[in-house]
This record gives structure tokens, C-alpha cells and sequence, in this order.
């Protein structure tokens, strides 16, 4: 029986540049097989030997940087600028999670009683399957597999057919390493049915998604007749606030590059922009003015702030809120730009897109969009700000812009987001949980807490021999 071959298109050109095969249905069964075995003898193994094999494959990553950089442009698009800065952040935020995971790892002891020895023991939960998306692959990816292989799991990756070389160099950094075979396996799969037969598997302990709403949905859905857990990091409708205090120019610049950053494409993205009615002039002019000094064009050039979106349908979608935003009473106030009148004609570019006039009746404000598009609105104060940031399904990162930090501290209690940023956007930071609510997703990565979905615990009740 033939297997799906998978061609990964150039956000770029639109051209063919990779092949690779999927998997058949047989090998898809052996995967939880061989990494239940593996898992035998790798729960066992000393949490300080798996940190040696941890931090050698990290190094290994670490000294392949410009090889993996080039391989994301090329891929994904992303302007060479700035890819190298993917595989350093993956690599510093697992030298993060390797520090705490003794303290993270460790036994919790209960109450002191004479006769008794009381603890909680946290125990891995077994083959752990983690699927990622393609706008940040390396950092997604560490999200879980770093705490994942720490506390003594097994994992099983199926990358995004759009970065496949990724999960290739990932396991050729910790094959050389020294992990044991079985340990890390992967697949390549872009057919639904394949990750529904997957997901389905009774050996397959934990289920790890990264991706839309509609693909989350779809492995819940999949899960939903066993018990195991799924974490979820769904999508996002980013709001930033800008309060009439600030200094709008140094906003406008932070703004700008929080919602352009990646071509939009990132699931904290700045996606809508609610600004004080008695600096909203100002701080469209200041936008105006950062927007003036953007590239839009070749990726491989390293001038370039702004590649293409990642496919012709994402183009579509991006360039469909902007027509329905501008048929609803919008205003398309971008700048004149140069780069922005003549981007290459063959990839998927999307100018970055300033809109002012917008409302809640519009798509750019409701549904994600996921590209460059840069959506303000006027509102008269804080109250009203924190009622349109929470009208969202959405709820993984909101931002408040102020100098006033005390006052944005209090405001953040009421936004609805598993982060809120005060005078940032746009950075998981990994001793803080990365987290979504409503429709953003549900459990957690990063941090300490970041660990919990991979391990289950355990007590221990130990009474002396009474005799």
C-alpha cells in the first residue's frame, strides 16, 4: 500500500522545494509500541543522566544555528535576520527548564509524624505525542519536549509538513547526544485520519497539540473516547491598549513590531490596537512613521524586516479581513511605502496593513488573523478598553502600554489572558506559564508548572513495622 508523499511549497516563490513520505498505517501502530518499551528502561534513568543527554543535544542544536536558520527562511519564510534568534531562544529556554527540574522533579514530603514517612513522588506518564506547528517550530517544540524527556517520558513528534527538516535535526541532535533508541520517534503526516489513528492509541499517554482552533478541536475530539490527558495552544486575538501617557513614538515602534514580527504569524501577535481617544491621531501618525522605514521583500535579504505569509490560503484569509474591515467604513491609512507597492510577485506577501475606524462588527477584530495587519481603535477610557480587550473567544496574551504600571497591574486583574504584558508583548517568558484561556487553549507549558501535564503522581504511605 503506497504512503502520502508530502511536498512543502515556498512561502517565497510558491515553488516545490522538499519531498518527504508519510507513514503507513503499520508503522503509525509501532511507533507507541517501541516507545513503550523504550519507556521501561528510561523512567528509570537517573533524572541527572537524562539532563547530561539533554544539555549535550541543546549544544548540538547550538552549534548548528546557521545551517538550522537558513532552513526555517527557506521554509517558513521568515527573513534571515532574524531566524538564528529562533534556535538561541529555543536553546536558552531549555537551559531554563533543565536548571529548575531537580527542584521541579523532586519528591514532596507530608506531614512530619513519628512511626510515618509520608511523600508525593512525581512519575512520568509514558509515550507522549507532540504535535507542532510551523511558525516557531524550534520553540514550540521545546516546550514540551524539554520537561517531557526530563521527567522520564518517551515522545513521539509529527512536525508541520511545512518545516519537516526540523524534527530531523531535532533528533539527530539528541541521537548524537547519546538518548537511547526508541526514546524520540517521529513521523511526517499532513492526513487528519493518520493523527486521529494516532491520537487513538491506547499506549499513547499524553497528547501535546499545537496549532488553530479547528485542529485542537479535532485531536480533543479524537481523544475523547479514553482516558488521557491533551494540552492544547490553540489560537489568539492579541489586544494592546495604549493609555494616553505614554511616549507614543517609542509605543508606535514597540506596537509595530509586536503585530508585523514574523509577518503577524504568531499566536501572541498584537491582532487589535485600542488607543486612547485623546492620542489616537498622534499614535496613527507615529505607526505612519515606523511603517515608512519597513521592508517588505526577499527573505534571504538581510534588510528585510518582512517576508511572506506561509501560503496562498493564509494570503487569501489575511487580505479578506482587510476587504471586509475596509467595506464596513475602515480606513487603509498605511504609509506610502516602496517595498510595500512592489513586493516579488511570485511568494505570499502581504503588505503590513494599518487600519484605523474599526469595529467589532468587523473580522480583523474578531477572527484571527494571522498576518501583518495593524487594526486601531478609538476608546474614550479604561473601562471601555478592558471591555473590548475581553470581547474575544479568544484569551492567550493582552498588553497595556503605560507609564503608569500600578495602575496597568490593576487593570490587568480584569483581561481576560493567561498573560498580560505591561509595557511588552509578544515574549513567553520561560519562568512564567505560558497558558491560553477560552478558546486559546487549556493546560499549561514553561515554568514550573510547565512539568505538570508530564508527569502524575504518586503517594507514598509508609508506616514503621509495628512489631
Amino acid at each position: 500500500m503506497s504512503v502520502e508523499v508530502l511536498t512543502t511549497i515556498s512561502p517565497t516563490t510558491n515553488e516545490p522545494i522538499l519531498t518527504r513520505n508519510g507513514i503507513s498505517e503499520a508503522d503509525l501502530q509501532l511507533l507507541p509500541k517501541t516507545s513503550l518499551e523504550a519507556f521501561k528502561a528510561w523512567r528509570t534513568t537517573k533524572l541527572a543522566d537524562r539532563q547530561i543527554i539533554v544539555r549535550k543535544a541543546i549544544e548540538n542544536l547550538e552549534k548548528n544555528v546557521d545551517e538550522l536558520a537558513l532552513e526555517l527562511t527557506v521554509q517558513m519564510g521568515r527573513p534571515i535576520a532574524y531566524t538564528a534568534k529562533e534556535v538561541t531562544t529555543a536553546v536558552k529556554r531549555a537551559e531554563y527548564l533543565l536548571k529548575i527540574s531537580d527542584e521541579v522533579l523532586k519528591d514532596t514530603d507530608g506531614e512530619a509524624e513519628k512511626g510515618f514517612k509520608r511523600f508525593i513522588r512525581k512519575v512520568p506518564v509514558g509515550p507522549v505525542l507532540i504535535i507542532f506547528a510551523w511558525n516557531y517550530p524550534y520553540l514550540i517544540l521545546v516546550n514540551a519536549l524539554i520537561p517531557a524527556l526530563l521527567a522520564g517520558n518517551t515522545v513521539i513528534l509529527k512536525p508541520s509538513p511545512q518545516t519537516p527538516t526540523v524534527v530531523e535535526q531535532v533528533a539527530k541532535a539528541f541521537e548524537e547526544a547519546g538518548l537511547p533508541k526508541g526514546v524520540l520517534q517521529y513521523f511526517h503526516s499532513g492526513s487528519p485520519t493518520t493523527i486521529e489513528s494516532i491520537v487513538r492509541n491506547p499506549d499513547i499517554a499524553l497528547v501535546c497539540f499545537t496549532g488553530s482552533v479547528a485542529g485542537g478541536l479535532a485531536v480533543q475530539s479524537a481523544a475523547s473516547d479514553r482516558i488521557v490527558n491533551v494540552g492544547l495552544e490553540l489560537g489568539g486575538k492579541d489586544p494592546a491598549y495604549i493609555r494616553d501617557d505614554v511616549d507614543i513614538a517609542w509605543a508606535a515602534e514597540e506596537i509595530v513590531d509586536g503585530a508585523v514580527f514574523n509577518s503577524g504569524q504568531s499566536c501572541c501577535s498584537i491582532e487589535r490596537v485600542y488607543v486612547d481617544e485623546k492620542i489616537h491621531d498622534k499614535f496613527v501618525e507615529a505607526v505612519q512613521n515606523v511603517l515608512k522605514a519597513y521592508r517588505l521583500g526577499d527573505p534571504f535579504d538581510k534588510a528585510t524586516h518582512v517576508g511572506p505569509v506561509i501560503s496562498k490560503r493564509s494570503k487569501e484569509t489575511i487580505e479578506g479581513h482587510i476587504k471586509d474591515a475596509l467595506s464596513k467604513g475602515a480606513k487603509d491609512a498605511t504609509p506610502d511605502n516602496e517595498t510595500f507597492n512592489t513586493p516579488p510577485t511570485k511568494g505570499n506577501f502581504v503588505k503590513p496593513t494599518l487600519l484605523t475606524g474599526v469595529s467589532h462588527e468587523m473580522a480583523v477584530m474578531k477572527d484571527e488573523t494571522f498576518g501583518p495587519v495593524i487594526p486601531v481603535m478609538k476608546v474614550k477610557n479604561d473601562e471601555e478598553a478592558v471591555r473590548l480587550m475581553n470581547d474575544s473567544e479568544f484569551g492567550l496574551t493582552a498588553s497595556i502600554w503605560t507609564k503608569d504600571v500600578e495602575k496597568a497591574a490593576e487593570l490587568a486583574d480584569d483581561v481576560e489572558a493567561g498573560t498580560v504584558f505591561v509595557n511588552r508583548c509578544d515574549y513567553p517568558s520561560p519562568d512564567l506559564a505560558w497558558t491560553g484561556w477560552k478558546n486559546s487553549g487549556k493546560g499549561q507549558t514553561l515554568s514550573r508548572f510547565g512539568f505538570d501535564q508530564f508527569v502524575k503522581l504518586k503517594s507514598y504511605h509508609l508506616k514503621d513495622y509495628p512489631k
